[in-house]
């Protein structure tokens, strides 16, 4: 099959376009701007456009693939409209594979991607070959987000947001937490909960459910004794991931194995050396109050003398209007010595012109109203690093949009 996908450059799309290519199809794609993620599809064969035009749809397409974020109005999927080529969303593709596989689900709405991770790694251990997409980058895959397996089972993170993971058919379903999150999608906390609801009685009655995994779990502490990741939130992936283990019969002795050897995730607690001597910056992708907190205290746990510091880049204007209170307690309680707030990243295809005139990293800033948070703008974030942050100290780049570039340049 010859197979586009739009928007390609997304951390799901990206996957799928590689299980694609391991199938042995002829796949092309498409972004708005390269990145990290287009390159390397580039590099291993697929056809990159970068920008979205009409020319680049051809009629002896198969198959047109698109980000959930693509409208209606894109030049590339009006004409393979136009052409009447078949079109589907990515979880309604993803979906699609699901039936083909003995699908396990990791959903919730913090940990998906550390959960999935570790899973995969289990079943790696334990031998059973899995074809895996998860929503970050790892080393074990050669820092890639997706690995294609020779057995029938299929390790996904399964996205809430528009209801995207209705799309799947799974016989294991993880739920890591539920939380008030994609308020732009749901508006309500309640109509996020039906939505889990909805998912979860998608199971089969040969199916699985694991969910509630707390801190109280037998296996806690040894799991703690054994984790490199610190975070009582990475104990709860781990355990989420051992129920996953035992319903398939592993071993917990391979189990533990593999997760003793889990060192991490691209951009979940990713520590790096910096040019500056002896500073210690992590890369973090939390941008949820709760995955905020979640962070520092994992943060503070291991660096218990350390200075810490933190630069944040809020996400989207409708996450921060939705909860906005919710982040001014956060930044007000957090065990952390210095706070600055940068500009809110915005999302293309999910901003509203109302919510963006009311909201600013500012205003936050202003609410939040102590003395050690600041804001400072994208562009001085850099000559404040070296100005200001000194040998031993620890600092946090912290966000879901395009702030980890700030970490990479040191």
């Amino acid at each position: 099959m010859k197979i586009h996908l739009i928007g390609i450059g997304g951390i799901g799309v990206s996957a799928l376009a590689q299980y694609y290519l391991a199938k042995g199809h002829q796949v092309s794609g498409s972004d708005l701007v390269a990145s990290e993620i287009t390159n390397d599809l580039k590099e291993k064969g697929i056809k990159i456009y970068i920008g979205n035009f009409a020319k680049n749809i051809t009629k002896d397409f198969d198959l047109v693939v698109y980000s959930p974020a693509v409208k209606e109005s894109n030049q590339e999927y009006k004409k393979a409209k136009h052409l009447k080529i078949k079109m589907q969303s990515y979880p309604e593709a993803l979906g699609d594979l699901t039936r083909e596989y003995y699908t396990i689900a990791i959903s919730g709405a913090h940990g998906k991607s550390t959960t999935t991770a570790m899973t995969a790694l289990i079943l790696i251990e334990a031998g059973l070959d899995p074809t895996v997409v998860v929503g970050t980058k790892l080393k074990e895959f050669n820092n890639s987000n997706f690995r294609f397996g020779q057995s029938k089972i299929l390790v996904i993170e399964a996205c809430e947001y528009d209801a995207s993971f209705l799309n799947y058919f799974p016989k294991i379903i993880v739920v890591t937490n539920i939380d008030k999150e994609h308020l732009d999608y749901f508006k309500t906390f309640t109509n996020v909960k039906k939505s889990f609801d909805k998912f979860i009685a998608k199971l089969p009655k040969d199916g699985h459910l694991i969910k509630d995994i707390s801190l109280e779990h037998v296996d806690a502490v040894k799991i703690k004794k054994i984790l490199k990741v610190p975070g009582d939130h990475n104990i709860l992936n781990a355990l989420n991931a051992l129920q996953v283990a035992r319903i398939l019969n592993i071993p917990d002795s391979i189990s533990l194995k593999a997760l003793s050897g889990f060192n991490g995730t691209w951009r979940r607690f990713e520590e790096k050396n910096s040019k500056i001597k002896n500073l210690k910056i992590i890369s973090d992708y939390a941008h949820h109050p709760n995955e905020i907190l979640a962070t520092f205290k994992a943060a503070r746990e291991k660096y218990k003398k350390n200075k810490i510091g933190c630069i944040f880049q809020p996400h989207q204007h409708q996450r921060t209007h939705y909860l906005f209170n919710d982040f001014v307690k956060v930044f007000r309680n957090v065990p952390i010595d210095q706070i600055i707030i940068t500009d809110i990243y915005d999302v293309t295809g999910r901003e509203t012109k109302t919510i963006n005139k009311g909201v600013s990293s500012e205003k936050l800033v202003k609410k939040i109203n102590r003395k050690n948070v600041l804001y400072l703008p994208m562009d001085s974030l850099e000559n404040y690093i070296k100005t200001n942050i000194k040998s031993g100290e620890v600092l946090i780049i912290m966000g879901a949009g395009d702030i980890f570039k700030l970490a990479d340049r040191f």
